[in-house]
């Protein structure tokens, strides 16, 4: 999938449900398949009483790759050149995150034009969990 600076413009946003309802299975699913089972997201007992938590979370990756769907269905893998997000707050089971980009500017730059995206996903409450940049080369 290759966008040229017709296919894209300054201003335009895309809006994507991630997740609905995310479930404990998929967060202990990421911890498999990342490596990472820190008990604060898969030992609800630890979360509470050791850590003093409501429950177990989900990773903060786990949240930073969802969102990254809305880049990668837009604009393709291939295209991104860098994607960096901040983590504002925790994803909690049971919650619905809702991404949205938008294109800040796109430059002239040798060989292809690169499209400037913010990126903020939230929860059902409109609370942001994660804000983040990222830029993708266009097709000249």
């Amino acid at each position: 999938m290759s966008l040229s600076t017709a296919d894209i413009k300054v201003g335009e946003t895309r809006e994507r449900v991630l997740v609905g309802d995310l479930k404990r299975t998929r967060i202990v699913q990421y911890a498999g398949a990342s490596g990472d089972f820190n008990p604060l997201h898969t030992d609800e007992r630890f979360a509470v009483e050791a850590a003093g938590y409501p429950g177990v979370f989900a990773h903060g990756m786990l949240t930073m790759g969802m969102t990254g769907r809305i880049l990668t269905d837009w604009v393709g893998p291939e295209s991104l050149l860098r994607y960096g997000v901040r983590f504002k707050a925790q994803v909690w089971p049971g919650d619905t995150l809702t991404a949205t980009a938008t294109v800040e500017s796109i430059d002239d730059t040798p060989g292809a034009p690169v499209a400037h995206f913010t990126l903020r996903t939230v929860n059902q409450h409109g609370v942001e969990v994660v804000t983040g940049t990222a830029a993708a080369r266009l097709e000249p």
